[in-house]
C-alpha cells in the first residue's frame, strides 16, 4: 500500500494520517523509524495504537452522564451548555414529587454539574434540545470499541470487574437458559446482572445499540454482582460520599436529596483516603503487634527468670535456715554438755562436804553421849573424877566447832545458772530477705567549701546494713535538661566501682529523676566508708550538684541531690601593678591614694596615669564563676571591673577596647568600655559593690549586695585572660575576694538591670535592660 492509498482507520488517528500524506516517505521513515521496505501506513497504525487506546479512555469519562455514570443514553443539552441523559433528567423530576404525583407541575430543575436552575416550559423535558452532535459521538466511540477482542473497550470492560480466584474457580450457571440443568456460564452482564452461556449470549446482546456499550465479565456469582444501593432511593446506586455525614449517597441525594447542601467527594477519593488511612493504621497495629510480641517475651522471659529466681532463693533460704538450725543444734549440745560438767563437778564438791559434816556429826554425838552419862552421876566424887575431862572434850568441840563444820556455798545449787536467748529470738523472728538501704540526707549545714574543693557531708538512719558509699556529682548549668530515671547494673560498669579516684562515668547508675545534666557529664567516686567526702579539683565559684547513694547487696538508694558552691578564686593587689601614688595595705586587700608614696620604680607593668590612680590583682582568670566585693567608704570617684593584660596602663580603664569598668564621678555612676558610656540607676548611698566574672559564659555582672539588686551586664565574648582592676582618685578601697556567690545572684541567666540608655550612648557589647 502506498502513502497516496487511502487508510481506513479510526477516526481519531485521521489527522496523523493527514500528516503522514503531506510528509515526504524519507522523512515519515525518519520519524517512524522506519525499516526500510515496512509500510508506513503499518507503521501510522502502530504508533497510534498506544495513543488510540489512551484517548478512549479519556473519552470515555467525557462521555459519561453525572447521574447514571453510564454513557449518555438520548442527552438532552441543557441551557448551561451541560448535558443529561433524559431518563435522568425525569429521574431527577420524579424525585421531586411526592408519591404518586405527576410531573407535570415541575416547571424547574438544577443542573446536576454546574447547579444552574433549568427552566422547563409546558413541554417539559421535551422542550429541552437533544444532543445530537453527542449522540453521534458516542455511537462513534461504541462502534470503536467492539472493533475487536482486543479492543480499549473490550480491555475497560475486562477490566471493570475482576472476580477473585475464589469466585472464578466456582461453577456459574446460566440465568437465561430454559434446559434443566443449565449451562455453564461463559460471561457475566455487569449492567444487566445476568450471567449466560455463549449460545444465550449471542441471542441476548447483539452486536448493535444498546447492547454494545454493557460491561461484560468472567462469571461471577450473583451476590457480588448487585452494588450497594441508596438507603433513600431505592432503586438508585451510590456513586458518592457525603463527607458531611459520613455516609454513601447517590447522586439523586446530592440533586435533590438531604445531602444538596453536604459536602461530598468522589467514591474514588474517598475510596483512596480511607484505603491510605487504613493501610497506615494497619501498619501502626503491626508494628504494635510486634512491639507487643516483642515485649510479650520479655515478659515470658522475666517469668521464666522469676521462676529460676524464686527457685534459687528458696534454696538459698532454705541452705541459710538449715545452717540456722545446725548452729542452734550445735550451740544446744555444747551448753547440754556444759550443764553436765557443771553438774558433776558440783555434785562431786558437795558430797565431800556431806561426808565432812557426817564425821564431824559422829563425833559430836559420842561426845554428847558420854557428857549426858556423866552428868547422871549423883555420885559427887566420881562426878568430879570423871566431868573434868568431859567438860574440857565437850569445850574443846564448842570452841572447835566452826572448824569442824565446813563453809556450805548456797550458790552450788545452780539457781544462778540462767539461760536467756530473748536477743537471738528477737533476731530470729527478725529474719528477711536484705532490702535496699534506706537513702541517705545531706546535711547542708556541715558541708563546707573553698575555692578548688568542697567537703559532703552525710547522714543514714539504716547503717549497719550498708556496704559503702557512692558520691556522684556534676556542675549544675541552670537549664531545664532533665534526665529520666533509669537504673544501671554494676556488671556495665565494672572498672569503675574499683577506682578510688573519682571517673567520669558514660552512664550514670541510678540517676533520680529531675535532675539537670546528661548522664555523660556526671563524676562518680565508688567505694566510701565514711559518711563524708572532699571533692579535689574543682572549679571556683561554680555550683554542683551532690548526690550520695547507699549501697549494699540487695542494691542502692540516693539522696535527694543538693546543690553546693565553690568559693570564688582569692586574690590580693598586686604590688608589681600598683600605682607609685598609692599605697598597699591590710594583707594587699586595701588600696588608698598616698602623694608621699614615690620611691617605687616605674615598669611597664605598672599603672602610670595622671590623675587616675590603678591597681590589679595577682590573678589572671581564664575559666570559671568568680565572685568579689569591693568596699568604696567614704570614695567618690573610682572605677572598678576587669582588663586583658595587654590594656594600657597609663590612661583610664575602660576608655580602650581591652577593659571594662562600673565608675563613678561625684554623683555620677557609669558604665563604661572603649571610651562609651551609660548611665546606670543606683542607690544613693552604694557603699559595696559586688562583682561576678562568669567568663565561660562571657558575663561581667555589678551588683548592690546590701540591696539584692542587679545594675548591669556586659556581654562579652572573652579572647585573653582578664585582671580584676581597680582604679581611685580618692580615698582608698577594700577588695572582699575569695567570696561564694549570694543566694540572690541565679546566675547564668540574665536578670534586669537598672541602665538608662536614653540618655547616654548605647554601646556595642554592653547589655542594657533586658
Amino acid at each position: 500500500m502506498g502513502l497516496s492509498s487511502p487508510l481506513v482507520v479510526p477516526w481519531n488517528t485521521h489527522y496523523i494520517f493527514f500528516e503522514v500524506q503531506q510528509a515526504k516517505p524519507a522523512t515519515v521513515l525518519g520519524h517512524l523509524g522506519l525499516a526500510k521496505g515496512e509500510s508506513p501506513a503499518s507503521a501510522v497504525l502502530n504508533a497510534s495504537a498506544g495513543l488510540f487506546s489512551l484517548k478512549m479512555e479519556t473519552l470515555e469519562s467525557e462521555l459519561t452522564c453525572p447521574i447514571c455514570l453510564e454513557l449518555f443514553e438520548d442527552p438532552l443539552l441543557l441551557p448551561c451548555a451541560h448535558s443529561l441523559c433524559f431518563s435522568c433528567a425525569h429521574r431527577i423530576l420524579v424525585s421531586s414529587c411526592s408519591s404518586g404525583e405527576s410531573v407535570e407541575p415541575i416547571t424547574a430543575f438544577q443542573c446536576p454539574t454546574c447547579r444552574y436552575v433549568i427552566s422547563l416550559n409546558h413541554r417539559g423535558l421535551d422542550g429541552l434540545k437533544r444532543n445530537v452532535t453527542l449522540q453521534n459521538i458516542i455511537d462513534r466511540f461504541q462502534k470503536a470499541s467492539v472493533s475487536g477482542p482486543n479492543s480499549p473497550s473490550e480491555s475497560r470492560r475486562e477490566r471493570t470487574y475482576r472476580p477473585s480466584s475464589a469466585m472464578s474457580s466456582e461453577r456459574i450457571a446460566c440465568q437465561f437458559c430454559e434446559q434443566d440443568p443449565p449451562r455453564d456460564a461463559v460471561k457475566t452482564c455487569i449492567t444487566c446482572e445476568v450471567s449466560y452461556c455463549d449460545r444465550c449470549l449471542r441471542a441476548t446482546h447483539p452486536n448493535k445499540k444498546p447492547f454494545t456499550s454493557h460491561r461484560l465479565v468472567e462469571p461471577v456469582p450473583d451476590t457480588h454482582l448487585r452494588g450497594i444501593t441508596c438507603l433513600d432511593h431505592e432503586n438508585e446506586k451510590v456513586n458518592m460520599y457525603c463527607v458531611s455525614d459520613d455516609q454513601l449517597i447517590c447522586a439523586l441525594c446530592k440533586l435533590v436529596g438531604r445531602h444538596r447542601d453536604h459536602q461530598v467527594a468522589s467514591l474514588n477519593d474517598r475510596f483512596e483516603k480511607l484505603k491510605q488511612t487504613l493501610e497506615m493504621n494497619l501498619t501502626n497495629l503491626v508494628k504494635r503487634n510486634s512491639e507487643l510480641e516483642n515485649q510479650m517475651a520479655k515478659l515470658i522471659q522475666i517469668c521464666q527468670q522469676v521462676e529460676v529466681n524464686t527457685a534459687m532463693h528458696e534454696a538459698k533460704l532454705m541452705e541459710e535456715c538449715d545452717e540456722l538450725v545446725e548452729i542452734i543444734q550445735q550451740r544446744k549440745q555444747m551448753i547440754a554438755v556444759k550443764i553436765k560438767e557443771t553438774k558433776v563437778m558440783k555434785l562431786r564438791k558437795l558430797a565431800q562436804q556431806v561426808a565432812n559434816c557426817r564425821q564431824c556429826l559422829e563425833r559430836s554425838t559420842v561426845l554428847i553421849n558420854q557428857a549426858e552419862h556423866i552428868l547422871k552421876e549423883n555420885d559427887q566424887a566420881r562426878f568430879l573424877q570423871s566431868a573434868k575431862n568431859i567438860a574440857e572434850r565437850v569445850a574443846m568441840a564448842t570452841a572447835s566447832s566452826q572448824v569442824l563444820i565446813p563453809d556450805i556455798n548456797f550458790n552450788d545449787a545452780f539457781e544462778n545458772f540462767a539461760l536467756d536467748f530473748s536477743r537471738e529470738k528477737k533476731l530470729l523472728e527478725g529474719l528477711d530477705y536484705l532490702t535496699a538501704p534506706n537513702p541517705p540526707s545531706i546535711r547542708e549545714e556541715l558541708c563546707t567549701a573553698s575555692h578548688d574543693t568542697i567537703t559532703v557531708h552525710w547522714i543514714s538512719d539504716d547503717e549497719f546494713s550498708i556496704s559503702s558509699y557512692e558520691l556522684q556529682y556534676t556542675i549544675f548549668t541552670g537549664q531545664a535538661n532533665f534526665i529520666s530515671k533509669s537504673w544501671c547494673s554494676w556488671g556495665l560498669w565494672p572498672e569503675i566501682r574499683k577506682c578510688k579516684e573519682a571517673v567520669s562515668c558514660s552512664r550514670l547508675a541510678g540517676a533520680p529523676r529531675g535532675l539537670y545534666n546528661s548522664v555523660d557529664s556526671w563524676m562518680i567516686v565508688p567505694n566510701i566508708k565514711q559518711n563524708h567526702y572532699t571533692v579535689h579539683g574543682l572549679q571556683s565559684g561554680t555550683r554542683y550538684i551532690f548526690i550520695v547513694k547507699a549501697i549494699n547487696q540487695a542494691g542502692s538508694r540516693n539522696s535527694e541531690p543538693t546543690r553546693l558552691k565553690t568559693n570564688s578564686q582569692p586574690f590580693k593587689l598586686d604590688p608589681k601593678m600598683t600605682h607609685k601614688k598609692l599605697k598597699i595595705s591590710n594583707d594587699g586587700l586595701q588600696m588608698e591614694k598616698d602623694e608621699s608614696s614615690l620611691k617605687k620604680s616605674h615598669t611597664p607593668e605598672r599603672f602610670s596615669g595622671t590623675g587616675c590612680y590603678g591597681a590589679a590583682g595577682n590573678i589572671f582568670i581564664d575559666s570559671g564563676c568568680h565572685y568579689w566585693e569591693v568596699v568604696m567608704g567614704s570614695s567618690t570617684w573610682y572605677a572598678i571591673g576587669i582588663a586583658y593584660k595587654s590594656a594600657p596602663k597609663n590612661e583610664w580603664i575602660g576608655k580602650n577596647a581591652s577593659s571594662w569598668v562600673f565608675s563613678r564621678c561625684n554623683s555620677n555612676f557609669v558604665v563604661r568600655h572603649n571610651n562609651k558610656e551609660m548611665l546606670v540607676d543606683v542607690p544613693p548611698q552604694l557603699k559595696r559593690l559586688g562583682v561576678l566574672l562568669d567568663y565561660d559564659n562571657n558575663m561581667l555582672s555589678f551588683y548592690d549586695p546590701a540591696n539584692s539588686l542587679h545594675l548591669h551586664t556586659f556581654d562579652v565574648t572573652f579572647i585573653l585572660p582578664v585582671c580584676p582592676t581597680f582604679t581611685i582618685w580618692n580615698k582608698s578601697l577594700m577588695i572582699l575576694s575569695g567570696l561564694p556567690a549570694p543566694d540572690f545572684i541565679d546566675y547564668p541567666e540574665r536578670q534586669e538591670c537598672n541602665c538608662r540608655p536614653q540618655e547616654s550612648p548605647y554601646v556595642s557589647g554592653m547589655k542594657a535592660c533586658h
